[in-house]
């Protein structure tokens, strides 16, 4: 599976959100602006003109792939009644995506089964570990893949399903233990008898790293994630021990440690970088990879904005372009 990669062989995505239904009910009237912005709405949220202007840019700046996450903003012939208003039909999705072919640029999708992030699953998201939740995800991957024509890779999600990320929320569902495994487990089996090789963020290896690489099938591809400038191995975020119900012990998580521990553990990586904090992320991103991450193993780059496709975020999403455009040139 493994083979050298020169850089015109190396992933150099964008992460665009179809839909932005990220978060779940939240208790509280004043949200922070990041989490305001993924809050629920049951309408889409994403504009043609800017998108239609964003492909030509991608194209333009080297890139080579797109990573849709659908969500609920396709009116699914398996579960319309997940969908938006103003969804996409299959038919529509279809032409978005070859457009994307005719540019150059692969089309992968993403859906993100983890808990905190479930709420585009509608009724679903209130079933999970559930004959209904299984059945809905078999059919959503199944119908994607089909949409998509049977792409390479499909985009799972499974990033942050913590306490600590749910704090804002009215109704807390987090898996633990063999059962977060088992439902994990479950959806890879669901993309790759569909012929697709599974993708997943890699944050669970910052809470669980002994019983992930105990777990985690080399087969997954892995994309880990740190958005600040310095990439510093001995970066140090402090929280608290998802699986201690006192929340009296805490764990120091290495965000940048992981990209070093996921490389010596032999997985392959496409390693995300983002300007929602700093313009310069890409850059650093990129040349900490090509200090540190084998070419076996280096699948490519991903960039995200973490901004919905609207006009008021039209400056966010250029920039982006141009942030891993350049870190393409000087890889």
């Amino acid at each position: 599976m493994n083979t050298q990669r020169d850089k015109s062989s190396l992933i150099w995505g964008n992460l665009v959100h179809l839909s932005m239904n990220l978060w779940f009910d939240c208790g509280l009237k004043n949200l922070p602006p990041r989490t305001r912005a993924g809050h629920y709405q049951p309408y889409l949220r994403f504009d043609f003109k800017l998108w239609h202007d964003l492909i030509p840019a991608m194209k333009k700046a080297g890139l080579n792939m797109v990573v849709l996450d659908l969500g609920d903003a396709v009116r699914y012939r398996s579960h319309p009644e997940i969908a938006v208003k103003n969804a996409l039909s299959p038919r529509r999705l279809r032409e978005e995506l070859a457009r994307l072919r005719d540019n150059g640029l692969e089309p992968v999708p993403k859906l993100n089964f983890a808990t905190t992030h479930g709420i585009w699953l509608g009724p679903y998201s209130r079933m999970v570990s559930t004959k209904a939740y299984y059945k809905v995800c078999r059919d959503l991957i199944e119908e994607v893949t089909d949409l998509f024509d049977g792409p390479r890779l499909f985009h799972l999600g499974m990033d942050e399903e913590t306490a600590a990320n749910q704090i804002y929320r009215q109704l807390v569902v987090i898996r633990q233990f063999d059962l977060w495994w088992h439902d994990l487990y479950f959806l890879f089996d669901q993309v790759r008898r569909n012929g697709s090789r599974p993708w997943i963020w890699s944050d669970y290896e910052w809470y669980h790293a002994q019983d992930f690489y105990r777990h985690m099938p080399k087969y997954v591809l892995q994309s880990n994630w740190w958005y600040y400038t310095k990439l510093d191995p001995k970066t140090t975020l402090v929280r608290c021990n998802p699986q201690d119900h006192n929340q009296d012990k805490l764990l120091k998580l290495k965000p940048v440690q992981a990209y070093l521990s996921l490389e010596k553990h032999g997985y392959d990586q496409v390693l995300t970088g983002s300007n929602v904090t700093r313009p310069d992320n890409m850059q650093a991103t990129v040349d900490f990879a090509s200090k540190n991450i084998g070419r076996k193993r280096l699948y490519g780059f991903l960039m995200t904005t973490w901004r919905a496709m609207l006009p008021e975020n039209k400056k966010r999403h250029f920039e982006a372009i141009a942030q891993i455009g350049n870190a393409k040139e000087n890889e």
